[in-house]
């Protein structure tokens, strides 16, 4: 499959500095964090997206890819809906060797996101948005991962949106009371509002947004039917209500930043 099915763009143009802020953190056990009331995750990317030249970093949910297309429920799927171009890049073994085409301004490479300025240099293109949602949580070093983007000096001004799940989230504390605890097992961490903020300032970043985003019982809810589907459904909407009030305990965080 040639490149230039999902590609037409030459180059994408460098994104506009925005101004972000820091909540400024003293590491005390009870100072009171700053802290936004919890968005939809897909809707809060996706809107970052619009009218933007994408790069989708961990492109690939094999769940989503496979059952969720057309459900708006794959963020690679829900970003090419409003970017002016998407370009995604994925280790998976799904994806063919020449790429796969999503729709007409979106294609998934395969290959690997630690070689990113290969990759760019290949493709020819500079991104406005860098997005890698619900991926560095699987890194084996997301210190490193977050500073190589500083190390290529194209992407210098460029949006760079990351989601990940959150260490506090309300399921977390409630099942840590039966000592039991929910972690995939392909997660090599689980990040706190601290810990990215840490991260992000070790790496070099001077300015940045955490969100909180609510969750989603979409996996559940398209498994069950019925008493079980409405059960699912009203215990969403009954953790999300805890969660805008104490978004603290919100499934995860959307961090937004400038490299």
């Amino acid at each position: 499959m040639s490149h230039s099915v999902a590609l037409s763009v030459n180059c994408f143009m460098k994104v506009e500095a925005l101004s972000v802020g820091v909540t400024k953190l003293s590491y005390t056990p009870f100072e009171r964090i700053k802290i936004a009331r919890p968005v939809d995750r897909i809707a809060y990317i996706r809107k970052a997206c619009e009218n933007k030249a994408v790069l989708d970093l961990g492109a690939v949910d094999e769940t989503a890819f496979f059952k969720k297309r057309g459900k708006g429920s794959w963020l690679h799927e829900e970003i090419a809906k409003v970017a002016v171009q998407v370009v995604g890049l994925d280790t998976a073994g799904i994806v063919p060797e020449d790429g796969v085409a999503i729709a007409d301004n979106a294609i998934i490479h395969r290959g690997n996101i630690l070689e990113l300025a290969d990759f760019l240099h290949k493709i020819g293109r500079i991104p406005e948005v860098i997005v890698a949602g619900e991926l560095i949580e699987h890194l084996d070093n997301p210190l490193a991962f977050l500073k190589s983007f500083k190390d290529i000096s194209i992407l210098v001004g460029s949006e760079l949106l990351l989601s990940t799940p959150n260490a506090t989230a309300l399921h977390n504390c409630l099942v840590a009371v039966a000592n039991c605890e929910s972690t995939h097992p392909d997660h090599l961490c689980i990040l706190s509002f601290k810990t990215i903020s840490t991260l992000l300032s070790r790496a070099g970043y001077s300015s940045w947004t955490i969100t909180p985003y609510y969750s989603d019982f979409i996996e559940m809810k398209e498994r069950n039917s019925g008493a079980s589907r409405s059960a699912a459904v009203i215990g969403e909407k009954i953790v999300n209500i805890f969660e805008r009030i104490f978004p603290l305990l919100s499934f995860g965080f959307i961090i937004k930043t400038i490299i």
